[in-house]
């Protein structure tokens, strides 16, 4: 699997795989995407979104059949490692984030903070807010 910038060609199957992950969401289309592509066919996406006053990471997803080879950890990895500065995360699969160098905060932010549409289905009670602080 080949980490890679997304190219414009690419979108049709970010959206499909965003939506068979359950991480499509207005905007996206906005946001700068690596993908996880081998022989055409994309397994996995994450974005970087940036905002007024932090980085956001969102939309980690891989396709279900090739969940538990280290594509999602890849994915992180490769995005967080091109970026000067905190980036931030909001989730509700923590564990997943901790080796990776995050670690749970207590202050979210501002320009980062969910309208009640973006956190809808979501289990508020599950979600924790993380960052990896860059040196």
């Amino acid at each position: 699997m080949r980490i890679r910038r997304a190219a414009r060609p690419d979108w049709d199957q970010i959206v499909s795989l965003a939506q068979e992950c359950g991480l499509n969401y207005a905007g996206m289309e906005r946001d700068q995407f690596l993908v996880a592509e081998e022989g055409g066919r994309l397994g996995g996406i994450v974005a970087f979104k940036i905002h007024a006053g932090c980085r956001e990471l969102c939309a980690l997803g891989v396709a279900p059949a090739l969940r538990g080879r280290g594509i999602g950890r890849r994915l992180v990895l490769e995005l967080v490692g091109g970026v000067r500065g905190d980036v931030y995360l909001a989730t509700i699969i923590p564990a997943f984030f901790e080796p990776l160098g995050f670690e749970r905060c207590a202050v979210v932010p501002r320009s980062m903070v969910k309208d009640d549409e973006w956190c809808a289905g979501c289990r508020r009670d599950l979600c924790a807010v993380m960052v990896r602080r860059q040196p």
